[in-house]
C-alpha cells in the first residue's frame, strides 16, 4: 500500500457500531468498566482513546515504524522522550535547532541533572568527539529550524548505535511524505504535529514513532503520568488532515521552489537557504535522504533590520506569525520570534543571524505569493 493510500485509509475504518465513514470523536474521559481492576483497552483518556488508537495507527504507517505515540503537543513528545533519561545522563543535539526544543533542554531538564551539548552535526568529526563523552540520546533535526541544515542521518544514526545512543529524529520539517528517518536507521522519530500533519493552524499536537515495543511503552506510561495527552478531538483533525498531507506537501514544496528561484534572483536578497538548491551545503545528502525538499524557505535580505521588520509585517499574502505547514504562508523572524529563547551568542554561534526570514509557503496560487513579495521589497527597497 502507497503513502496517499495510507494516509486515506489506515486508522480511518468505518466506525463499527453505525457504519460512519468517518469515524466519530470519543468525547470521554472514562470508560464503563466490567469488573474491579479487570483489564480493558480504554479506562481513563489520559491513558487511551480510539481516537488517539486511531491516529497512532495512521502515523505508524506513514513513517514505517511499528509503533506510535500521540501527544498533546510536539513539545509534549519530546518532554516524554527526555523523562525516560536519568540525572546525569548526557544527550547531543543539533545546534542549530528550533528554539523551543533548546529551552526544554536547557531550562528545564539541564535542572534535573541533564547535561546537553549542542554541535553543527554535519560536521562527522564533531559527531565522532561528542559521542566519545557516551551520551544517552543524540537529537537530530534534519533540515534544521531555521537554517535549514541537512544532517546525514543514516551516518549519524550508525555512530550512535555504536556507542550505545539512541537517535532521535525531528521530523517536523519534511513530514512523513519526505522523509522516512527510521528506514534510514534512526531509532525515534518525533513530530510537531501541528506543522504539516495537522495542516491547517487549527490544532497542535505531537507524536513519537519507533520500531521499539519498550520504549513505545515508555512513551505511554509518560503521557498517562506526566498529563500529556492530548485531546480526542484534536486527535480527531489530525485524523482529518492527514488523509490530505500528500497532496498537499507537494503544493507545499512546488511553491517554495517557485519562491525560491524568485528569491535567489533578486538583487535585494543576500542569500537564500533551501536545500532544493544544488549550491546548499546539504543537497546532495538531502537529495538521497529526502523525495522532496518540503516547504520551508530562509533568506537574508539586503536591507537593514528594521526595513526587513517591517517589510515581513506588512505583507498581504504573508502573514506574520510563529509555527509553519499549515495551508496559509506565513513569516516570521527567529531571532525575535521562534528562536528567541536562545541567547544572541548562541545565535550567532549557530549562524542564525538578527537579519534572517523564515517562509512557510503555503499551498496559495504561487503567483500571488511571488507579488506579494516582489511588492514588499519594492516599498522598502525604494
Amino acid at each position: 500500500m502507497k503513502f496517499s493510500t495510507k494516509a486515506v485509509h489506515i486508522g480511518q475504518e468505518p466506525e463499527e457500531t453505525t457504519g460512519a465513514v468517518v469515524p466519530p470523536v470519543f468525547m470521554t474521559s472514562t470508560y464503563a468498566q466490567e469488573a474491579p481492576a479487570e483489564f480493558k483497552e480504554y479506562d481513563y483518556t489520559r491513558a487511551g482513546n480510539p481516537n488517539f488508537t486511531r491516529l497512532q495507527q495512521a502515523l505508524a504507517a506513514l513513517e514505517g515504524g511499528e509503533h506510535a505515540t500521540v501527544f498533546s503537543s510536539g513539545l509534549g513528545a519530546l518532554t516524554a522522550i527526555l523523562s525516560t533519561l536519568t540525572s546525569g545522563d548526557k544527550i547531543v543535539a543539533v545546534d542549530d535547532l528550533y528554539g523551543g526544543s533548546y529551552r526544554l533542554f536547557t531550562k528545564v531538564f539541564e535542572r534535573f541533572g541533564i547535561e546537553p551539548a549542542f554541535i553543527p552535526m554535519q560536521d562527522l568529526d564533531m559527531v565522532d568527539a561528542a559521542l566519545a563523552e557516551r551520551p544517552k540520546m543524540v537529537f537530530i533535526e534534519t533540515p534544521t529550524n531555521p537554517l535549514l541544515r541537512i544532517v546525514d542521518i543514516a551516518a549519524v544514526a550508525e555512530r550512535a548505535r555504536a556507542v550505545g545512543a539512541l537517535s532521535v529524529v525531528d521530523n517536523t520539517f519534511a513530514s512523513p511524505y519526505f522523509q522516512n528517518p527510521l528506514a534510514l536507521g534512526a531509532d525515534i522519530v518525533w513530530h510537531s504535529s501541528t506543522k504539516y500533519i495537522g495542516g491547517h493552524s487549527d490544532v497542535i499536537g505531537g507524536a513519537v514513532i519507533c520500531h521499539d515495543a519498550d520504549f513505545n511503552q515508555a512513551m505511554g506510561f509518560a503521557r498517562m503520568a506526566v498529563g500529556l495527552n492530548p485531546s480526542p478531538f484534536d486527535v480527531w483533525l489530525m485524523s482529518r488532515s492527514i488523509k490530505t498531507l500528500a497532496v498537499r506537501m507537494e503544493r507545499h514544496a512546488e511553491n517554495a521552489a517557485a519562491v525560491v528561484e524568485f528569491l535567489s534572483s533578486h538583487p535585494r536578497v543576500k542569500k537564500v537557504y533551501y536545500p532544493g538548491l544544488e549550491s546548499h551545503a546539504g543537497h546532495a545528502i538531502a537529495k538521497a535522504q529526502m523525495s522532496g525538499f518540503s516547504g520551508i524557505v530562509s533568506a537574508e535580505l539586503d536591507l537593514p533590520l528594521e526595513q526587513t521588520k517591517r517589510l515581513i509585517s506588512s505583507l498581504g499574502v504573508f502573514t506574520l506569525a510563529e509555527s509553519l505547514g499549515g495551508v496559509e504562508s506565513l513569516v516570521d523572524h527567529p531571532a525575535t520570534m521562534t528562536h528567541a529563547s536562545i541567547p544572541a551568542a548562541e545565535r550567532e554561534k549557530a549562524g542564525l543571524t538578527d537579519g534572517l526570514v523564515r517562509f512557510s509557503v503555503g499551498i496559495e496560487d504561487v503567483e500571488d505569493l511571488i507579488a506579494d513579495l516582489e511588492d514588499g521589497i519594492q516599498r522598502e527597497a525604494g
